[in-house]
């Protein structure tokens, strides 16, 4: 480690998927938490060298057998103490990397940062769902088998314009559908009874029509007012397939967030040997890591996200040509639809193929 901070700090950040000062940070913030007292029998290990070796185990995925060769600790050691820095990191930095906004001040510069870099004015976050792939925990039955033949636990996660986790449920069992997670989830309340504080409605831009703020998702939610998704992909006319391109050119941040996660902490992508209390603290772990890097090096990250070139053409890049979390199934249920999202979506098509919300490219790509 001392090697590689001092001559080639480039190998540093591969083998960690972290700066040097970053993880100076972590350890002065972290260290207190995880530091145990000497005994007569033994010396504590360095809370450096549990840090390390927890951010080679998210970074890697690697089995605990394999890191006690790097490092010369135990497995069982390693076993130990892998889940105590994980809960450390969330527990320090979980309110302060991944608040979400609770006033209307808060949520405003999300919306407008939506409007700004994705053309979806009033949009207030892209919500989406990932299995996490875990060993069959004792006598559960089938709860937690995915329908792609799997054990996992779901991550329900609220993502905002700049690839930054705003809310995250993680722990859901795996046979169930991201909508019903959703359904049951503390979100969902908070979108009902409006204690999510959205900004009231106000216009659409180059528009006089009052329009509430809503999330964006995909075809497995139902339409509400506060939760907009495309239409259904059978017999769509050309407005309403213009309109599914607006939408989900804004949804595709929740997409690469996702994919940004998987491919700096890999051990989301195997199947980890743990109960699922485990597996939601080292998840936690990683999207708190994740929205740290994104805060402290914007830019790190840049390569491996969707493209556009100068005509707006969408580029596919890394993560999408690799290994990634499993989409959570769709279960579409009928007749949930509320008739006053509905009528909202119908005016948002109508206001993305209009000269007041249209964008110059959009007819090109439909």
């Amino acid at each position: 480690m001392q090697e590689l901070r001092l001559e080639d700090e480039g190998a540093f950040f591969h083998y960690l998927c972290m700066e040097p000062d970053l993880f100076d940070v972590l350890l002065q913030r972290v260290g207190p938490r995880i530091t145990k007292a000497n005994t007569n029998w033994r010396e504590s290990l360095q809370p450096g060298l549990k840090l390390a070796v927890t951010l080679r185990y998210l970074a890697t995925g690697e089995k605990y057998p394999a890191l006690q060769y790097s490092y010369r600790v135990s497995h069982s050691t390693i076993s130990l103490f892998v889940p105590e820095v994980c809960q450390a990191i969330r527990d320090e930095f979980k309110d302060e990397v991944m608040k979400c906004p609770n006033s209307p001040q808060e949520w405003q510069p999300i919306a407008d940062e939506f409007k700004t870099r994705w053309n979806v004015p009033h949009a207030c976050g892209a919500l989406d769902g990932k299995h996490v792939a875990v060993r069959c925990p004792p006598n559960s039955g089938s709860q937690y088998h995915s329908y792609n033949g799997s054990f996992s636990v779901v991550l329900l996660a609220l993502v905002d314009a700049n690839y930054l986790f705003l809310w995250t449920d993680v722990g859901g069992f795996g046979a169930m559908s991201d909508s019903q997670i959703f359904n049951e989830s503390e979100l969902k309340q908070c979108l009902v009874d409006g204690t999510i504080n959205f900004p009231d409605p106000n216009s659409l831009p180059n528009d006089d029509g009052d329009t509430p703020y809503f999330i964006l998702a995909d075809d497995a939610f139902a339409p509400r007012t506060h939760l907009m998704k495309p239409y259904s992909m059978k017999g769509l006319t050309r407005k309403e397939r213009i309109y599914n391109y607006c939408i989900s050119r804004g949804r595709r941040v929740v997409e690469n967030a996702f994919g940004i996660l998987a491919q700096s902490f890999q051990v989301l992508l195997t199947t980890m040997q743990r109960c699922p209390e485990v597996v939601q603290d080292v998840t936690e772990a990683c999207i708190c890591l994740h929205n740290l890097m994104r805060v402290r090096y914007p830019t790190l990250q840049n390569a491996i996200l969707d493209q556009e070139d100068a005509n707006h053409n969408l580029t596919p890049v890394e993560w999408r040509q690799t290994a990634n979390m499993h989409e959570v199934q769709q279960v579409v249920v009928p007749n949930r639809d509320t008739r006053a999202g509905k009528t909202q979506r119908e005016y948002l098509t109508l206001y993305f193929n209009s000269a007041a919300g249209s964008v110059p490219w959009q007819d090109r790509m439909v």
